[in-house]
């Protein structure tokens, strides 16, 4: 009898360590690459995270772990949108453990992640800031392919998050959902696209009019500025935009512009 042969799923490995002069330890398993492009004038530093295998199916992996040393500066984001593919029965997964430092500021700007019909996510990400640290973060969801008539009629997703502090716990959120949820009038009323953008920093609440101008906002707590957009997949798109240009601008006195990967 001839033996059963398994399809061939790819394992991507990231493991990144930067500290207030740069890069101080880099670890990549393919299909997971970091590159350094030089950043605009007044620009933190940039690392993009590239996944050189073009997308992900059912039973391939992302994971990555990212430290970032006290008063460390780094923007993280992708030169593309990430791409689920249909499974076969396993699920795509994608993990990141990051930490970032006392006194340190990380931007988490990577581009949308797209599910295709028949897809499933399973994504866990968990972040923990020491003392003083600052984290600005944006990620998209998007349904389907609407520009080519392609939809996310069948699916699954599971997206968890963990935000920790110095005290613990700062934020918790999960995502359990499938495509009857998504066509559901009451539930996500056959929305395009979903995103969520987070600002944690002290005194971030003092920057909820930026978020409100532009869509719905809210303050769990001290330190911590939450936005959600669901919908038309431009509409969702341009209010991360607009989210990310006016807290860069607001809380970090960055430049009023999107990372120059966004605008490439």
């Amino acid at each position: 009898m001839h033996g059963i042969i398994g399809h061939q799923r790819s394992a991507g490995r990231l493991e990144l360590s930067w500290g207030a002069k740069g890069l101080r330890g880099l670890y990549q398993q393919a299909p997971l690459r970091a590159l350094f492009p030089h950043p605009d004038t007044d620009e933190p530093a940039t690392a993009a995270l590239v996944n050189v295998a073009g997308g992900l199916a059912g039973g391939d992996s992302l994971d990555s772990e990212i430290t970032l040393g006290a008063g460390s500066r780094l923007t993280i984001t992708t030169p593309a949108a990430e791409k689920v593919y249909r499974t076969l029965g396993p699920a795509t997964r994608i993990g990141a453990t990051v930490r970032v430092g006392a006194g340190a500021r990380l931007e988490w700007l990577p581009q949308e992640v797209i599910l295709f019909d028949n897809a499933h996510l399973e994504r866990r990400q968990d972040f923990s800031l020491a003392e003083g640290a600052e984290l600005l973060l944006a990620e998209m969801l998007v349904f389907g392919r609407s520009a080519r008539g392609e939809v996310f009629r069948q699916g699954q997703v599971l997206d968890t998050w963990r935000l920790r502090g110095p005290d613990g716990l700062l934020w918790a959120d999960a995502l359990a959902m499938g495509a009857v949820e998504l066509a559901d009038p009451f539930r996500f009323g056959a929305a395009q696209a979903m995103a969520t953008v987070l600002l944690a920093m002290p005194g971030a609440e003092a920057h909820l009019p930026v978020l409100r101008e532009i869509g719905a906002a809210t303050v769990p707590r001290a330190g911590l500025l939450l936005g959600r957009a669901l919908g038309e997949v431009g509409a969702v798109r341009d209010f991360v935009a607009r989210a990310v240009v006016g807290l860069r601008a607001a809380a970090f006195g960055l430049p009023g512009v999107l990372p120059r990967l966004w605008r490439c």
